[in-house]
């Protein structure tokens, strides 16, 4: 049995409120999350997996119409998925008013259910957040039931105020699909993973996106992860000299966006010793892509041999002294940091 396996899909988020992009980025979300879907009919898959967080937030119910015409429109492809801690089901929510088409299923209730599904002889385990935070590990309690078939597990969670789970009590099922950690990764290779986020929301979801296909063959289960993501956060490390201008490091930034994709998203560090003289601005430099944030951690880079003379007989003179024959890069960062700070002080 092949499968796609997604999480923290977030539909009605707007990442980077204010920016120019940020109305793109809402749409790409959508649109990204129907292409995965889609392609699940185009790639003959048999069971499409959503381990919560389908929503950014509590969802319309025409979101939920148009949602339901896309997974019906996937069919016979199964459609299984839970409410995560942001669109968790409140008494009145949306999710419990629509009539879902035949292909699809949703757990209703925080506490473990299984849905049946005959024509794939697979058990889907799991169930629906109720509330945006659960303390208890309730996942510890669900174990395969012994019928002859696959065994899925459906789990939204991992911190302490989200379900707190830990492998060991995941084992024994023939794949676990996770969600709510925003980075893909693997507690158990090819049996019990997170498919993380399919877009990037913030500067902090580094990294690839997308989501999680594999495929069932007795007790042998192989996945791999597949990107989806319209664009991705990045770093860009800029590194400067005592020799660096304002107009060279905005060529430096602009070179480095130009090579990583335009399209990204950046935050730019600039690393190393200026000119002590020198103070860059920040300002010029969110004109140049699209940036998020900008961190200048240089420091100034000191002549220190002429400043041992002139300072000859100083606290500062003295510190300089300390540091001779020591040449490791952290040696030489602690000089440089240390005489800044004094340099600072008697100022």
């Amino acid at each position: 049995m092949q499968f796609i396996h997604m999480a923290d899909v977030h539909l009605g988020a707007v990442p980077d409120q204010g920016c120019p992009w940020s109305a793109s980025r809402e749409k790409e979300i959508w649109k990204t999350f129907v292409r995965s879907v889609q392609l699940a009919k185009k790639e003959e898959v048999e069971l499409l997996l959503i381990a919560g967080d389908l929503f950014h937030r509590q969802p319309l119910l025409r979101q939920l119409r148009e949602v339901n015409e896309l997974f019906a429109s996937i069919a016979p492809v199964q459609v299984v998925f839970m409410a995560g801690n942001h669109d968790y089901l409140k008494p009145d929510s949306a999710y419990r008013k629509i009539s879902w088409a035949s292909n699809v299923h949703m757990f209703f209730k925080e506490e473990p259910e299984v849905i049946r599904l005959e024509k794939l002889n697979t058990w889907v385990y799991g169930l629906s957040y109720e509330h945006q935070e659960i303390r208890s590990p309730l996942y510890a309690a669900i174990r395969p039931n012994g019928q002859p078939g696959y065994h899925i597990l459906l789990a939204h969670g991992g911190d302490e105020k989200h379900i707190p789970l830990k492998k060991e009590e995941l084992e024994g099922f023939d794949y676990v699909a996770l969600g709510h950690i925003h980075k893909p990764q693997a507690l158990v290779p090819h049996r019990i993973v997170y498919a993380g986020a399919l877009e990037p929301l913030d500067r902090n979801d580094e990294g690839k996106h997308g989501f999680v296909c594999g495929r069932l063959e007795g007790k042998i289960c192989r996945t791999g992860f597949i990107p989806a993501a319209s664009r991705s956060y990045l770093t860009l490390q800029i590194t400067v000299h005592s020799q660096t201008t304002q107009l060279a490091l905005e060529q430096k930034v602009r070179e480095g966006i130009r090579q990583k994709g335009e399209s990204n998203l950046f935050r730019i560090l600039i690393k190393g010793f200026r000119n002590p003289d020198m103070e860059f601005d920040d300002e010029p430099l969110y004109h140049l892509g699209n940036i998020t944030q900008v961190r200048d951690e240089t420091r100034p880079c000191y002549d220190v041999e002429k400043l041992k003379e002139q300072q000859k007989g100083t606290l500062i003179g003295d510190y300089i002294r300390c540091f001779e024959e020591k040449n490791s890069p952290m040696e030489q960062k602690a000089l440089y940091y240390g005489v800044q700070a004094l340099m600072e002080t008697k100022q």
